[in-house]
């Protein structure tokens, strides 16, 4: 069994990004779990908290869940042409200590995806996410791209994902990125 966190980069109730999220849970190929975990919670990074006080427990809870995860899915908003600041500041406290970042990060295939109610989807800040990755050294998988544009005419008012065609095109993106996580296991604990 192939396990995936997906975390949306949106703390919004009615986020695309997040009801993208769920959606890619319904459409997962047979033989892969998709845990959907939460930035929520997490304060914002300081490092006299963490000298003072440790790793706050939403950290430590979802460091965890990705340690034991075989490959990990970034849902991505793009806020003012970048990567959500919420968002990048969860990941900050997830390297946090620097030792940790191997066994958290290391060699770990990762996938960013994205949902916009804008025309050009999220394709900056997908590239934003680069430098931070290659940084954390996961294994970035390249294989397909899903940037939603327009995403308000996709999902109904319950938030579920009723465009069939892009359906097919977050299932295909599932497919291919459950593959390149099961083709990578081997090298997760290198």
């Amino acid at each position: 069994m192939t396990s995936i966190v997906g975390i949306s980069g949106s703390l919004r109730a009615g986020s695309y990004n997040t009801a993208l999220l769920r959606a890619a849970l319904r459409l997962a190929p047979d033989g892969t779990v998709i845990e959907i975990a939460s930035i929520r919670g997490i304060p914002l990074y300081d490092g006299d908290v963490e000298s003072a006080s440790g790793l706050p427990e939403s950290v430590v809870a979802l460091k965890s869940s990705i340690e034991h995860a075989d490959g990990l899915l970034l849902v991505t908003p793009e806020y003012n042409n970048s990567l959500p600041g919420v968002f990048k500041n969860a990941i900050d406290w997830l390297s946090r200590p620097p030792a940790d970042i191997p066994k958290v990060f290391g060699n770990l295939p990762v996938a960013v995806i994205g949902a916009s109610p804008g025309g050009f989807g999220t394709i900056l800040a997908q590239n934003a996410w680069l430098p931070v990755l290659r940084t954390l050294g996961t294994r970035p998988w390249f294989g397909g791209r899903l940037m939603m544009s327009r995403a308000s005419g996709l999902f109904d008012e319950a938030g579920e994902l009723v465009d069939e065609a892009v359906q097919t095109q977050l299932r295909r993106f599932l497919h291919g990125f459950a593959a390149y996580v099961e083709s990578q296991s081997p090298h997760r604990s290198e």
